[in-house]
């Protein structure tokens, strides 16, 4: 026997059985204000696919959406059904293909958008997708927007159009150069200042949506020699593709064997930004915000935003300069919502994520690619020289099983117990000490606390770590 559940916008239609293993099958995704993914074929199948996208599109009442993916294997399948879904429900389609999430989010302006969806599941392995939200400022959903899709796709409160009401699409092949032309129309970026510097780059963009887009904006910026590996968009990641020292051996060996003076690394959509110095060294992604931060703060008076878990470098630069640094929650958008409060001229995250708001609220690792190279021009300085004139700290992240306790009542406990401390409790609870800070937040997708501290040593970290531990935990 069929049953029909009537919601606001539409009817569902199955049986009660089916009713339940659909929404059995939305638990099992990872839904966040980071974006909807899981492994494509078990947690992420057509079926959520269409069921997001649908809500997306309902959520926007219709109107034009701007549609890119990274280079996954899945990607152009995942399109094709996110396309349909959203001219289900009387959406325009504006199709990119292949583009780096900056690039997508350009295109939200450049087309005057309702939104945005990126394919992609950024740093996670091949074998993953998701869907990346943006509004029609081109900023990812914040978290009432967020819950207010999610919560029409898991009550099935969407609006399909009938024959005479759904939408079109269309391609925009030059979306691409048009970011490249708004990143070269920055007035602190001079191209005539980078070529002139004869500037010799290595490029490993894992084979994701920065494969064509990074040699591109170097050889619109003039640079005189590209060493690329792993540059073809194909979606097979030749190592893991999360930008972490312990995965970028083939790079900083590439920088040495090639004589680079920089290397750039990117994640698969070309939102974070690792840089390797002309040593063969690896900057560390904490120090890409940091000399975006120090480029920036020297050409306009202004302070500067990050999240909690982010180095204390930041707050060195931001000092340099007279300015203060401002501190968010994890997630990318908290941080874009604390620079718009703010009125941060930069922002970023520790992983690699410059936000420059001069081009758009976003990570965009194109505008981080400028601005490193403008710096060290005027500079006339080497990367290894810039990072070496920089403070150095160490970040170390372990997490800890909650199994049967409660989370809650862990971190109470711990701001409890630092109470005469400098204490955060914007995003779990973060201690700074005068020679440290420790971060403990429960983890969006696993049962656990994660728990991140950062001192002058490793040592000093871990030892900072395990005394918080020790002292409230064990």
């Amino acid at each position: 026997m069929y049953f029909f559940a009537r919601f606001r916008h539409g009817v569902f239609c199955g049986t009660a059985s089916n009713l339940n293993k659909h929404r059995e099958l939305l638990m099992s995704l990872m839904v966040s204000i980071s974006g909807i993914r899981g492994i494509f074929g078990t947690d992420l199948t057509p079926q959520n696919l269409t069921l997001y996208a649908s809500a997306f599109g309902t959520w926007l009442g219709g109107g034009k959406v701007v549609l890119g993916r990274d280079s996954r294997v899945t990607g152009e399948l995942c399109e094709k059904i996110v396309a349909a879904a959203l001219q289900a429900t009387g959406c325009d389609v504006i199709r990119l293909g292949i583009a780096p999430t900056p690039t997508v989010a350009m295109g939200v302006l450049r087309h005057k958008a309702a939104g945005g969806i990126i394919i992609s599941a950024s740093h996670n392995p091949g074998e993953w997708n998701a869907l990346k939200l943006l509004n029609s400022k081109s900023e990812f959903l914040d978290a009432r927007e967020g819950k207010e899709v999610i919560r029409a796709a898991r009550n099935h409160e969407i609006r399909y159009r009938d024959y005479l009401g759904i939408g079109r699409t269309m391609c925009d092949e030059t979306v691409l150069d048009a970011h490249i032309d708004a990143i070269l129309d920055l007035p602190y970026i001079d191209r005539d200042v980078i070529a002139g510097a004869g500037f010799r780059v290595a490029v490993d963009a894992v084979n994701g949506a920065g494969s064509l887009a990074i040699p591109r904006l170097l050889e619109r910026l003039g640079v005189s020699e590209i060493n690329r590996i792993h540059c073809e968009p194909n979606g097979h990641f030749p190592h893991n593709p999360e930008p972490l020292p312990e995965h970028l051996g083939e790079i900083c060996d590439l920088v040495r064997n090639t004589g680079s003076d920089i290397g750039f690394v990117t994640d698969p959509d070309a939102d974070r930004l690792a840089i390797v110095g002309d040593d063969g060294r690896l900057l560390g992604e904490e120090y890409t915000q940091a000399i975006a931060f120090d480029f920036m703060l020297g050409k306009k008076a202004g302070p500067v935003a990050t999240n909690l878990s982010s180095s204390r470098v930041t707050d060195d630069i931001a000092a340099k300069h007279g300015q203060k640094c401002h501190r968010a929650a994890v997630g990318e958008i908290n941080v874009v919502k604390e620079m718009q409060r703010t009125g941060a001229v930069i922002g970023g995250e520790g992983n690699g994520g410059v936000i420059n708001p001069d081009l758009h609220y976003g990570r965009d690792a194109l505008v981080g690619i400028a601005m490193v190279l403008q710096h060290l021009a005027e500079q006339g300085k080497s990367a290894s020289q810039v990072r070496a004139e920089m403070p150095d700290y160490v970040i170390t992240k372990t997490k800890m099983a909650i199994g049967d306790l409660n989370a809650e009542a862990i971190l109470k406990s711990v701001a409890e117990a630092y109470a005469n401390e400098e204490i955060n409790t914007t995003d779990g609870v973060k201690i700074d000490f005068p020679d440290g800070w420790v971060h403990l937040r429960t983890s969006n997708t696993e049962p656990i606390i994660r728990i991140y501290a950062e001192a002058k040593t490793a040592e000093k970290a871990a030892e900072l770590a395990e005394s918080i531990r020790k002292k409230t935990i064990s």
